[in-house]
């Protein structure tokens, strides 16, 4: 069976409200799969902040150099346009 992307995201845009959302996200990620979500959103909302070195960010939110890097390496790599939506759906 393939997996299809458009399928959860549909899933996910037919619950409006807390609860709902919050079950259907624990059916489908572990807490460990939670977590790293949780701490990527943070990572991209600090970068595009840039109040924080990417240092300061491992050392103070608990995430992996890796992980800054790939989200910092996204991010440059962003058209303006595109940088400005994420800007405005996550900040």
């Amino acid at each position: 069976m393939r997996a299809n992307w458009d399928l959860v995201l549909e899933k996910i845009l037919s619950h409006s409200n807390y609860e709902d959302l919050s079950v259907l996200f624990h059916l489908l990620l572990t807490e460990e799969e939670r977590s790293a979500v949780a701490g990527r959103l943070k990572v991209f909302q600090l970068l595009l902040n840039g109040d924080m070195s990417q240092r300061h960010i491992a050392a103070e939110y608990e995430v992996s150099i890796a992980t800054i890097t790939r989200c910092s390496n996204y991010l440059k790599n962003m058209s303006p346009e595109h940088r400005a939506k994420v800007q405005k759906l996550i900040g």
